[in-house]
Parts: C-alpha cells; structure tokens; sequence
C-alpha cells in the first residue's frame, strides 16, 4: 500500500450531459464514483482526494484552436452560427448547454491528475470523466467536446516531461490522441480497439505508424469483432509491456474505455470482467517497470452505464491503490444503481467468463503479424 494515488473529484461535470437518450450518460461516471466511496477505496490511508478547476483557454489551446474554443462557448451559451463545420449538430455531437463549462471541467480533471503524478508526489491518479479521446484540434467527434487526455499529454510536456506514452483500451480507435502527437516522437500513443472500415471513427489500421518526423511513435491494434478476454488480452501483452518498455516514457497515460464488454450495445467485443482486472494488474505492473510508477488514467467509452462501467472503472482504481475487494457489491449502491436505472445491476464485481469468441483466431493472426513487424 505504498503507492500514494490521486482520485480526482469533478462531480460539477455532470452538465456533461448531451440529453435524453445520448448513450454517454453522466451517471455512469457519478455511479463510478459512488461506487468507489461504497467501498471505502476513498478513505484508504494512501489515498488523496481532490477536486478540480476547469481548464482556461491557454490550456486548451495546447490541443485545440482559438476558433473552435470560441465556437464551443458560442454554440452552447445559444447563439447561432454554423456550428457544423465545428462537428456540431445533430446525431453524435449535439450542442447542448453550457458545452464548453462541461468540456473544461473534463480537461482540467486530467489535467489535475497530471499534475498530481508530474509535481505532486502521487504516484497515480484517476479521473473517471475524463478519457474524451475522438475530439480533434478544431472540431467536436464521437461524443468529445475538448480532448482531455491529449490535453493532459500537451501538460506534462509543457511542463518539463520528455516522454510519454499513451494505452488506449477503448473499443474504439483513440484517433483524436493519435492525430495529435502523430509527428511528435516524444509521445507514444498505442490502441487496441475493434476495427472495420465501417466501425467508427473508421481508423487504426496496423499501418498508422507515425508522421515523418517520427516513425514507430503510433501502434495500433486492430481487432476483429467478436474477440474475447483471453484473444484480447494476448493481444495486449504480446504488444503493450514490450512497447512502452522500449519507450522508457516519464509517464504512462492510459484511456480505460470499458464499451469492449460483451453486453455493451455500441460495439461487438466479447470482453467480461475478468478482463478488466487483468489489465489493470497489467497496467499497474508497467507503470512501475517502465514509467517509475507514474500512472494517470482516465475513463471513456462505456455505455452499460449502470451495469458495467461503475465497476470496471472501481476495479481499475482499487488495482492502483493496491485494495482487494468483496467480490459483493456494496447493497447501498446497488439500490442507488436500481433506482436510476429502474432495472437491476449485477450483485458481483466478478461475471462468468463467456468462452472463446468468433473473432478469437482472426485476433491472434493479426497480432502475430503485428508482432513481427514490431519485432
């Protein structure tokens, strides 16, 4: 229980709120915290709890353009424009109030966490909002207003970080990061996700490697759909540990996003539980290896909102302070959890495991070839 861990509070960011019947609920990032403090994890002697500022303007713009900050206020305190060359509008990104209040409290949150790791003393800390990864320099996509990891990357190397490296375990490709730091060889940015040319954001291929200026900087995983625990998790040690090893970063960074799970009703992997607390065992073990114990991590995708993030997320985080928990959810909570979502929520942190998948053997070619030309 040595390692001291930041849990970064924001709940102000539940006006990160896209309306009734947008998947990405804000319950499913307050649940999560609930579900953290009904446990207790909270209250661990070698835990630091901390709230958060929003991001000002010069902040964002380490990521994002002036205009697209000023149309972001614009849109979502009511005024009119074309706001959908800024990828607002209907569908996906819908304005809704107060748009930029809400992304700038998300961004200063992992902010926040980063700082707490780079000039803090924590060793790692949380911010469950966070992981808003799609958002691109000058335009709104897949449900991300401002990009709050590739903000908290654009942080730490402002502020005297030489390398970092970026895990992205979304189901989705993390191609607003990417894009980012494509040409910078001072971040490392890996991806696991499912991929087909018709899944969104249509991105990640195995051969999306790096800009000119710094090749080898981006690895991407593409799996097929229907790959489960064990396929997905071979594919995560055959590639991840050996590659940020070799990056020696100051920093590891990682986007938890739990939309892989089996039941998750916007993607078609396989995952379970199990799979979570094996990479979050494995995440915790690199970030020791290879960063000297610097781990920040935020949230992400995710849209079992009740049934499944609050406890991928709490296993995450009891991972990083080193708590074993009951495998039986706290009865408070689940009342809590029941009432919100007016149906019930699995009484364990813990689920049967589903087998092998259809996707299994297509995963493993792809990363057998992965691994020989990173090899």
């Amino acid at each position: 229980m040595s390692d001291r861990v930041g849990l970064v509070l924001a709940p102000e960011a539940r006006i990160y709120d896209h309306g009734p019947g947008h998947p990405l609920r804000p319950d499913r990032v307050l649940l999560t915290w609930d579900l953290i403090h009904a446990y207790e994890l909270d209250r661990r002697p070698n835990v630091e709890t901390s709230g958060v500022e929003p991001a000002d303007d010069p902040t964002l713009e380490l990521v994002h353009t002036p205009a697209f900050i000023d149309a972001t206020k614009r849109a979502g305190h009511g005024e009119a424009g074309d706001w959908s060359r800024f990828g607002y509008g209907p569908g996906d990104n819908p304005i809704f109030d107060r748009m930029h209040e809400a992304g700038a409290l998300v961004a200063g949150a992992s902010v926040a966490a980063a700082r707490t790791v780079w000039s803090e003393g924590c060793d790692h800390a949380f911010n469950a909002a966070g992981g808003l990864h799609h958002a691109m320099p000058d335009r709104a996509s897949g449900f991300c207003v401002y990009n709050d990891p590739a903000i908290a990357i654009a942080w730490l190397l402002a502020n005297g970080c030489e390398r970092v490296a970026y895990v992205d375990v979304d189901v989705h490709h993390g191609d607003g990061v990417q894009f980012a730091f494509w040409n910078d060889p001072r971040v490392l940015t890996i991806s696991l996700h499912q991929f087909d040319p018709w899944f969104f954001p249509g991105t990640g291929a195995a051969g999306e490697r790096g800009g000119p200026d710094a090749p080898g900087s981006a690895i991407n995983v593409p799996l097929p759909a229907f790959t489960s625990d064990d396929a997905w998790l071979d594919a995560f040690r055959a590639v991840v540990p050996a590659a940020v090893t070799a990056f020696a970063p100051d920093v590891l960074v990682t986007q938890l996003g739990c939309d892989t799970h089996h039941t998750d009703p916007l993607a078609q992997l396989l995952l379970t539980t199990a799979a979570y607390r094996a990479t979050a065992t494995e995440l915790h073990r690199l970030a020791h290896a290879a960063a000297g114990g610097r781990w920040v991590a935020t949230g992400g995708g995710g849209y079992q909102w009740a049934r499944v993030v609050p406890r991928a997320w709490t296993l995450y985080f009891a991972e990083m302070c080193g708590a074993e928990l009951p495998d039986e959810l706290p009865e408070s909570w689940m009342e809590e959890a029941e009432r919100r979502l007016r149906a019930e929520v699995p009484a364990t942190l813990s689920e049967p495991a589903l087998g092998s998948g259809e996707g299994d053997a297509a995963a493993r070619a792809v990363v057998r070839s992965l691994a020989e030309s990173l090899g």
